[in-house]
């Protein structure tokens, strides 16, 4: 529950800095015209449609304080000067040749009474100035000021309660309530229901007649809603301006009443693992071949087979999964990985007697004096001793000189039996046996010829092998 404060009589005043394009005058795209007045100092166009009460290229500070009197006079509650540090800026350059230091003083005191001029307004306005950004040697972020009087002689931030800084994360626009530790952004505790909020301009000026209680304010259970909607779940950066890592993010602070229920607060993202979004692509890639499948044996009916170009073109308008990058394992997964990473062999323990392959290894097999090569995801053979490629290949050698084809020492997967006997050219006679006699496959042969001969009446010269 916010405790109220209540304020003296001026306007309450509100600073809001920020880099060029981080959301400051697109801010007030929530605001209503019939109460807003515009100071805008170089008479810039608005980054929205819309039209407001403006007082243009005016940096003055006497007619810019006429100006805000008589829009507060007329009923208008919010006061906004936008761009505020071409108060500055403007007149250095149209005196920059001017030497002297009467032209600072000049341009101090133009600058303080336009903020001055907040003592002399209703208490139910709010004052929005708004103004650019920079980071001083000491790696703090402030206002953007011209010379070294206002900032030494006056700390222009400590003459407002309230100091917001604009920011940009994940293309989202927000205003950043609290100091992160380099920069000069504060707000009254409990005023604001996060440390981002949306950059809504006009929420915040509603926040700050509630939370002072002046004016035609809202009540706290409207401004609740509010506060749900405004609030963001982006975490506080450390003082070297890093996000916490590893910070469990939490949802807005702020809940609404319960005349308000069903309104869904924001939570944060969940992370998946690198084990978890390998098998939901693994299970999208299923159900698309699934369905490919059954496309295919619609198309099919009670035939055999399906051409290729034809399968390829009734499977087209299935729509192919969207697969997610699978993310880093973070520094506990890898340690559970280590505890079973595969041994240096090439081999997992998936068992007392079996042993799955991992990559392509060699074996030896001592008992049958065999050599065996098993692929990635195999089952290694029992008994079966790791050796190099190098080892295998002169195994190989050394059985293939030898020709040991005993039927024991022949296992599934080994090598295959070596051939026994002469190879020869096969005659038109039908092939013998290997053990078959010689002598007489040739006699065979030469008939054959005589008779081929007889009936061509021409002679064929048949190369012969010994």
């Amino acid at each position: 529950m916010n405790m109220k404060v209540r304020k003296n009589n001026m306007a309450q005043m509100l600073l809001i800095m920020g880099e060029s394009g981080t959301g400051k005058s697109t801010s007030m795209r929530h605001c209503d015209p019939a109460t807003t007045a515009v100071v805008n100092p170089v008479g810039k166009p608005l980054p929205f449609k819309g039209k407001f009460t403006m007082l243009n290229s005016e940096v003055e500070s006497r007619k810019i304080c006429k100006f805000m009197k008589e829009q507060a006079a007329a009923g208008k509650k919010l006061l906004v000067v936008d761009d505020f540090q071409y108060i500055l800026s403007v007149p250095y350059m149209n005196r920059i040749r001017e030497n002297g230091w009467d032209k600072w003083n000049d341009f101090g005191a133009n600058y303080f009474e336009i903020i001055e001029v907040c003592k002399e307004l209703p208490d139910d306005v709010v004052v929005a100035y708004m103004t650019h950004t920079e980071t001083l040697e000491n790696g703090v972020t402030t206002i953007k000021l011209i010379g070294k009087l206002l900032r030494e002689k006056i700390t222009i931030e400590g003459l407002f309660t309230i100091v917001l800084r604009t920011g940009v994360n994940e293309g989202k626009y927000y205003f950043y309530t609290q100091n992160s530790g380099k920069d000069t952004v504060k707000s009254p505790m409990g005023m604001f229901p996060a440390y981002a909020i949306d950059n809504d301009l006009n929420y915040v000026a509603d926040k700050i007649r509630n939370f002072y209680e002046v004016g035609e304010y809202k009540t706290d259970a409207e401004m609740s809603q509010a506060d749900v909607q405004a609030a963001s779940n982006l975490e506080k950066p450390d003082a070297n301006g890093r996000r916490a890592r590893g910070a469990k993010k939490t949802t807005a602070t702020a809940m609404p009443p319960t005349a308000t229920e069903g309104v869904a607060p924001k939570t944060g993202r969940t992370r998946k693992n690198h084990d978890e979004v390998v098998a939901e692509n693994n299970q999208k890639m299923a159900d698309y071949m699934n369905k490919c499948d059954e496309v295919v044996a619609d198309v099919a009916g009670d035939r055999e087979g399906v051409p290729f170009d034809e399968a390829v073109a009734v499977t087209e308008n299935i729509p192919q999964p969207e697969l997610e990058t699978p993310p880093r394992r973070t520094r506990k997964e890898r340690k559970a990985i280590e505890q079973s990473e595969p041994a240096q062999d090439g081999t997992t323990n998936v068992g007392s007697e079996q042993w799955v392959c991992t990559e392509d290894t060699y074996f030896y097999i001592p008992a049958d004096d065999n050599y065996v090569l098993r692929h990635t995801g195999e089952i290694a053979p029992e008994g079966a001793e790791v050796i190099s490629k190098e080892e295998f290949g002169e195994g190989v050698k050394r059985l293939a000189q030898t020709g040991d084809t005993k039927p024991e020492n022949l296992i599934d997967g080994g090598m295959n039996p070596l051939e026994r006997g002469r190879r020869t050219r096969r005659s038109a006679v039908q092939a013998q046996p290997d053990n078959a006699d010689t002598s007489e496959v040739e006699t065979a042969a030469q008939a054959a010829e005589q008779e081929s001969e007889q009936q061509t009446g021409r002679t064929r010269r048949v190369r012969r092998t010994r």
